[in-house]
C-alpha cells in the first residue's frame, strides 16, 4: 500500500523593526500550526520600537517519521542578518543527533536529516545552533537554542498483551455474564490523530460471545449453553486503530473459552432391575454385587450416595459408594442361610450428593432400582455353640481329668456326625486331649500353675463324611493355684556382726516370696530351726508382717575364734496344705570402728593381746618404721662402700670402656647389639648382672613397640618403664633407650642383625637391587663362601 506524505517547510526573515514572540518548548503541537509562531533572537534586542540591529530567526522545525526518500529529508534553514553572502560566516550546529542524525550546510545553513525517524524511538530533538567568524572563530551571534519534533504517522498495529486468553464461566449462565477482558496497545502517538484510538470486535465466536468495541469486555451473548452439549469455544478478537476506519491498522487475539460444569443433570440408572446370586457361605461385609448410575455431570456435581430404602432384606445387606468409580457396592452385613430364606428383595436408591437449588425445577436429583439377590445353598462346615471356650483347672488335677466339653453341628439339613481334634500346632507339649465323639476336653500330662498359667488351644471339628468342611474354635484354659511351694527368702542374705556388739542389737532384717497366689495376701511366719533354737548366738524375732529380725544374743564375738556363723531360718505360709522351708543366713564377725562401721572381717595371722590400746599399737607401728629406715640407710652405704662389680668381665649396661681399635663384629659381648635395631629382640627375662638378684619381685616384662611406633613414644615409654622399675640399682646408671624404626621393606643391611639370627643369611637378594648394592653383595657373598669352604 503506498503512503503520501506532505511536507511544509516554512523559513522566515525579520527585515524591520518588530517585537520578539517566545513560543514555550513545554508545549506539545497536535498537527500543524495553522499560524506560525516566530521566534526572534537577537544579541541586543530591546523592546523599544526603533530601529533594531537585524538578527538570525526561526521557528520550531517538525518533522515526519519514517521518511522514504532516497535522498536526505531537508528540514529548514538557518540564517544571520550578519551573513553577507560572502562566506566569512560559518554555521554550527550541536545537540541531539547534531553530526549523525542532523547535519548542516556551514556556508547556507541548510540542515538536513540523514536517517529515517521513528516517533515511537524519540520524539522530540533539541539542537543548539550558532554563527562564527572563519576568520577568528569567534561566535557573531549568541548561541541559541531550537527544536525538531516528529510528527507521528500511523505506521503500528495495535498489540495484544497476551497472545492467548484463557477464560471459563459456568454453564447455564445469562446472557451478558462477564467473561473476560482482552486489551490491546498501540505504539503511535494518542495526541496525534486517531493512529493510537483502538476498537475492538468479534471476527469468531458467535452468536454466543460478543464484545464491548471500546473497552474490550467479552461476554456472553447466548442462553443456557450447557456444557454437557458443548464444552470448549475459540473466540477471535480483532483490535484496530484509526477508531476502526477503513485503512486503519489491526491485530488479532485468540480466547479459549471453557464452560465450567453445574449440577444440571440428576443420576439416572440405565436398567430398573438387577439381579445377583450369593452362596450362603459367604462371610459379612463381602461385597456381593455392584450397581451404577449414570451422571452426565462430573467432578462433586457427579457425586453420588446409595441407599437401600426398602425391601426384605434391609437388615441383612448394605450399600456402600465406591467414591473413585461411583458404583454402589452392595455388601453382606449378616450371615445368610439357605435353609432359611433363599431371595430377596431390595429397592435401591442413588441421589446427588451436591444438589444445585437453581436447577431443582428440572426435577428430583435422584432415581431408583430393584435388586433382587438369590441365595444358593453350599455344603457348609460345623458350626459350634460358641466363639469361644474358657475353662478352668486346678494344677494339681490328675491326669485323664475332664476339664469341660465343645459342641459343634453340621448346619446344612443333612446333619452330618461331626469329629475333634485339638490343633497341635497350639498343644505342642500335647499337655491336652480331646475325645473325637463328644468334645470332652482332657489332662494327659501334669500341670503347673508358676510355670505358664494360661494354655491356649485350638479345637477343630470336620465332617465324618467330609473331612475338608472343618471349623476352629480357640479354647482358653486357665491354671488355679494350689498351695503346692513353699515360701523362701527374697533374696540371698549374707550380713555382719560387730565384734563389739551389744546384746539384743539388730543386725538384719529378713523378708520371704511365694510363688503361689493368695486371694487374701500372703501371711509368713519366721522361726529358728530346732537345731539352732537352743545353742545359736542370735535370735529371731516375727514382725508379723511378712519379716522377721535376726538379734544378738551376747554381747561379743570374736573373729579369731569363729569368723562365720550360719542361721538356719524355718519359713511357713498360712494356707492349705501348709507349705515350708529351711533357708541359711551367713553372717561375717568383722571389726567394726566406735560408730558400728565395718572395717575388716579377715582374720589376722598375728594376735594382738588382749586389752592392748590403740596408742600402743600406733608406737609399735612407729617403731617398726624407724628400724626399717635405718636397715635401708645402712644398706645404701654398704653399697656405695662394695661395688658389685669387681672384676672387668662383669659389664653392666653402662659406659663400657674398650682399649683396642679393632674387634668389629666379635667384640659384642657386653651387651646386645640387636636391641639398638629392633626392640622388639629384648630378652626381657634375663635379669640384670649388676645388681643383686632380688627373688621378691618377679622378672619385669615390657610392652613390645608395634610396628609403627614412633620413636618419641618409644623412648618415652621406656624412660617410663625403667623410672619405676622396683628392681633397678639404687644408684645412677644408664640405660639404653636407642631404637632405629623398622626401617624400609628390605629391612637393617646391617651385618650387626647377625647377632641376633641363629642361622646363615642368605645375601643373594642384593644382586638384584642394581649397581649401587653390587659392593656389598660382593662382599657379603664372598664371606659366605668363606664359611662354606
Amino acid at each position: 500500500m503506498m503512503r503520501t506524505y506532505h511536507c511544509f517547510w516554512l523559513l522566515f526573515w525579520a527585515g524591520q523593526p518588530h517585537q520578539s514572540f517566545l513560543t514555550p518548548l513545554s508545549k506539545r503541537t497536535s498537527g500543524f500550526p495553522e499560524k506560525e509562531k516566530v521566534l526572534v533572537l537577537s544579541g541586543n534586542s530591546r523592546r523599544d520600537l526603533h530601529r533594531s540591529k537585524r538578527s538570525w530567526m526561526w521557528n520550531q522545525f517538525f518533522l515526519l517519521e519514517e521518511y522514504t526518500g532516497t535522498d536526505y529529508q531537508y528540514v529548514g534553514k538557518l540564517h544571520s542578518d550578519q551573513d553577507k553572502g560572502d562566506g566569512s560566516l560559518k554555521y554550527i550546529l550541536s545537540g541531539d543527533g547534531a553530526g549523525d542524525l542532523f547535519i548542516i550546510n556551514e556556508n547556507t545553513g541548510d540542515i538536513q536529516a540523514t536517517k529515517r525517524l521513528d516517533r515511537e524511538e524519540k520524539p522530540v530533538y533539541i539542537l543548539r545552533a550558532q554563527a562564527i567568524n572563519r576568520r577568528t572563530g569567534r561566535p557573531v551571534e549568541p548561541e541559541s537554542e531550537f527544536i525538531i519534533k516528529i510528527h507521528d504517522i500511523n505506521d503500528n498495529e495495535p498489540m495484544f498483551t497476551k497472545d492467548v486468553y484463557n477464560a471459563s464461566i459456568p454453564e447455564m449462565s445469562d446472557v451478558g455474564t462477564f467473561v473476560v477482558q482482552v486489551t490491546a496497545t498501540d505504539a503511535d502517538d494518542p495526541t496525534y490523530g486517531n493512529s493510537a484510538k483502538v476498537v475492538y470486535s468479534i471476527l469468531q465466536g458467535q452468536p454466543y460471545f460478543s464484545v464491548e468495541s471500546e473497552t474490550g469486555i467479552i461476554k456472553t451473548a447466548l442462553l443456557n449453553m450447557d456444557r454437557e452439549n458443548r464444552e470448549q469455544y475459540q473466540v477471535v478478537i480483532q483490535a484496530k486503530d484509526m477508531g476502526g476506519q477503513m485503512g486503519g491498522l489491526s491485530g488479532t487475539t485468540t480466547v479459549n473459552i471453557t464452560l465450567t460444569d453445574v449440577n444440571d443433570n440428576p443420576p439416572r440408572f440405565p436398567q430398573s432391575t438387577y439381579q445377583f446370586r450369593a452362596p450362603e457361605s459367604m462371610p459379612p461385609d463381602s461385597p456381593v454385587g455392584r450397581i451404577k448410575a449414570n451422571d452426565a455431570d462430573v467432578d462433586e456435581n457427579a457425586e453420588i450416595e446409595y441407599s437401600i430404602t426398602e425391601g426384605d432384606g434391609y437388615d441383612m445387606f448394605g450399600i456402600t459408594t465406591d467414591k473413585d468409580t461411583q458404583e454402589g457396592i452392595i455388601t453382606v452385613k449378616k450371615a445368610l442361610d439357605f435353609e432359611n430364606k433363599n431371595l430377596y428383595i431390595l429397592k435401591v436408591e442413588a441421589t446427588n450428593t451436591h444438589v444445585d437449588p437453581r436447577f431443582l425445577y428440572l426435577g428430583p436429583f435422584k432415581d431408583s432400582a430393584t435388586v433382587r439377590i438369590q441365595v444358593e445353598d453350599v455344603d457348609e462346615p460345623p458350626v459350634f455353640s460358641r466363639p469361644a471356650y474358657i475353662m478352668e483347672v486346678k494344677e494339681d488335677v490328675p491326669i485323664n481329668s475332664v476339664i469341660g466339653t465343645v459342641t459343634a453341628q453340621d448346619p446344612d439339613a443333612a446333619k452330618n456326625p461331626v469329629k475333634y481334634s485339638v490343633d497341635r500346632h497350639t498343644d505342642m507339649d500335647r499337655v491336652f486331649n480331646i475325645n473325637s465323639g463328644n468334645g470332652s476336653i482332657f489332662t494327659s500330662k501334669p500341670l503347673d500353675r508358676e510355670t505358664l498359667l494360661w494354655h491356649n488351644i485350638t479345637v477343630i471339628a470336620a465332617e465324618i463324611n467330609n473331612p475338608k468342611q472343618s471349623s476352629r474354635v480357640p479354647v482358653f484354659i486357665k491354671v488355679l493355684d494350689v498351695n503346692d511351694n513353699a515360701p523362701e527368702f527374697a533374696m540371698f542374705y549374707e550380713t555382719f556382726v560387730c565384734e563389739n556388739a551389744k546384746a539384743e542389737q539388730l543386725i538384719q532384717t529378713l523378708s520371704a516370696v511365694d510363688k503361689d497366689d493368695s486371694y487374701s495376701g500372703h501371711q509368713f511366719s519366721f522361726s529358728l530351726a530346732p537345731e539352732a533354737a537352743s545353742s545359736s548366738n542370735f535370735t529371731l524375732q516375727d514382725n508379723r508382717d511378712n519379716t522377721a529380725g535376726i538379734f544378738t544374743r551376747k554381747t561379743r564375738y570374736n573373729r579369731h575364734e569363729i569368723s562365720t556363723y550360719f542361721l538356719p531360718v524355718v519359713i511357713s505360709d498360712n494356707d492349705y496344705p501348709i507349705q515350708s522351708s529351711t533357708e541359711t543366713v551367713t553372717i561375717r564377725v568383722c571389726a567394726c570402728d566406735h560408730r558400728g562401721k565395718m572395717l575388716s572381717c579377715n582374720a589376722e595371722a598375728l594376735i594382738h593381746p588382749t586389752g592392748l590400746s590403740t596408742g600402743a599399737l600406733i608406737a609399735i607401728l612407729l617403731c617398726i618404721i624407724i628400724l626399717l629406715m635405718v636397715l635401708f640407710a645402712a644398706l645404701r652405704r654398704q653399697r656405695k662402700k662394695e661395688p658389685l662389680i669387681i672384676s672387668k668381665e662383669d659389664i653392666r649396661d653402662n659406659i663400657v670402656s674398650y682399649n683396642d681399635e679393632g674387634g668389629g663384629e666379635e667384640d659384642t659381648q657386653a651387651f646386645d647389639i640387636g636391641t639398638l635395631r629392633n626392640p622388639e629382640a629384648i630378652d626381657d627375662n634375663k635379669l640384670r648382672r649388676d645388681i643383686v638378684p632380688e627373688t621378691l619381685f618377679m622378672p619385669r616384662r615390657t610392652a613390645t613397640a608395634r610396628d609403627n611406633t614412633d620413636v618419641r613414644d618409644f623412648i618415652n615409654q621406656r624412660l617410663k618403664e625403667n623410672d619405676t622399675d622396683p628392681t633397678a640399682p639404687p644408684y645412677d646408671s644408664l640405660a639404653t633407650y636407642a631404637y632405629e624404626g623398622n626401617g624400609s621393606v628390605a629391612e637393617s643391611l646391617s651385618s650387626l642383625e647377625s647377632v641376633t639370627t641363629d642361622g646363615d643369611q642368605d645375601y643373594d637378594y642384593l644382586s638384584d637391587w642394581g649397581p649401587r648394592f653390587k659392593k656389598l653383595a660382593d662382599m657379603y657373598g664372598a664371606m659366605d663362601s668363606d664359611k662354606d669352604s
